[in-house]
């Protein structure tokens, strides 16, 4: 059996905690065995329920797998594509309470959290996370690195490039795109194209 490492300790670092051991391949293919993230005492007062270990410098290795505990898209990938780098097994993981339509394409290390919906022919990148109760309409496409918080909805035919944040409540009407490195803060309603590196909020979104 495989040992699982979730590299960060913060707050989506725990929920990951939690949701991997609800997964029914926990104590079957792979059993929780620590995190990973600098900050030593990062679980100090949660008690340290688990173990934290080094990130800088882990050397995967053969009996490891991991798990991405980390929300937004540069701080995954600054840690993360190290490791990957490095020859890490990272899980793409849909929490047994997250919906998957047909023809849905989940790249290496997505994660889909509880209530999560993904409806039918949906693309989405490497290291995307779908956060709790969002939905992903049909023939949307969310980006490498790219974030959806809980209560996101992108409706159909949405596209949105890589290492995008899309806050809590963000609604992104059909058929518009979001450029890369976008932030859509909480409760955007986007009813136009977004170009890259901008920052949009309200109802309806405007960029700041």
């Amino acid at each position: 059996m495989k040992k699982l490492l979730i590299v960060g300790a913060g707050g989506f670092g725990r929920e990951m905690h939690a949701w991997a051991r609800q997964h029914p391949d926990h104590g079957r293919a792979w059993t929780f065995d620590a995190f990973l993230d600098d900050n030593p005492a990062a679980l100090k007062r949660f008690g340290d329920f688990a173990p934290v270990r080094p990130l800088t410098g882990h050397r995967p290795a053969a009996d490891e797998v991991f798990l991405c505990g980390l929300g937004l898209p540069p701080q995954k990938e600054r840690l993360i594509a190290p490791l990957v780098a490095a020859g890490a097994e990272f899980l793409t993981f849909i929490h047994p309470r997250a919906l998957v339509g047909e023809r849905v394409r989940l790249g290496r290390g997505v994660v889909l959290c509880p209530g999560a919906i993904v409806s039918a022919d949906v693309e989405l990148g490497e290291f995307a996370m779908v956060n709790l109760h969002a939905t992903i309409g049909h023939d949307a496409r969310l980006g490498d690195w790219s974030t959806v918080s809980a209560h996101g909805d992108l409706t159909g035919r949405v596209e949105v490039a890589d290492r995008v944040f899309l806050g809590s409540r963000v609604s992104v009407i059909p058929g518009k795109k979001v450029g890369s490195r976008a932030v859509l803060g909480a409760g955007a309603v986007v009813i136009a194209d977004v170009p890259p590196g901008v920052t949009v909020v309200g109802n309806p979104g405007r960029i700041l």
